[in-house]
């Protein structure tokens, strides 16, 4: 029996609304959803945990059973809302950030998500990027320039560069060939 659950692909506000609602759905009380976790005012039963886990299964999430695998949750979570802060460069360094929200040395974490996932931190938000990158060329809205500043690239020629590597494609030839990927599946 638990007070705390731990929920993976929990990656955005939506989410958090979904499991919400699913909960309710249920009929199961609870004191809050945040990202990642799910808060119980009660210790829940095997039986209830079980249920949870199916009906949330069935909308892409699943229910993490160790300490690890929730701060790998949590790490992406901060990590996928950082690539999506519209236009607001940050001045603090991706490991002061996941440092200070963690409350853990970024070297523990770099190393437990290293372990994990069998990547780097760097690598995983590369990719993120990446797929932001993919998202923003297919609204049209913005110029590669604008782009390549507000997801913290150096210039954009090194956004390019990074895209050809990961992607095989040219921005401009993902514009009209390119698919991108679901963010929780990066």
């Amino acid at each position: 029996m638990t007070k705390i659950l731990y929920v993976k692909n929990m990656v955005c506000n939506r989410c958090i609304k979904v499991v919400g609602d699913e909960l309710v759905r249920l009929k199961i009380a609870f004191d809050k959803v945040n990202l990642g976790s799910i808060h119980f005012k009660e210790e829940v039963t095997d039986l209830t945990i079980t249920k949870i886990g199916k009906v949330l299964s069935k909308e892409g999430f699943e229910l993490l059973k160790n300490k690890d695998k929730h701060i790998i949750s949590q790490i992406k979570a901060l990590l996928i809302q950082r690539i999506h802060q519209e236009g607001k460069r940050s001045q603090q360094s991706t490991s002061s950030i996941l440092t200070a929200a963690m409350g853990m040395d970024y070297s523990y974490l770099s190393k437990l998500f290293s372990e994990v996932e069998g990547r780097t931190i760097e690598k995983y938000m590369i990719h993120l990027k990446i797929e932001r990158v993919k998202e923003l060329l297919r609204y049209g809205e913005l110029s590669l320039s604008q782009i390549s500043y507000d997801l913290d690239y150096s210039s954009p020629q090194h956004l390019s560069r990074q895209f050809k590597q990961v992607t095989g494609l040219t921005p401009t030839q993902f514009k009209t060939q390119g698919k991108r990927k679901n963010i929780d599946t990066i």
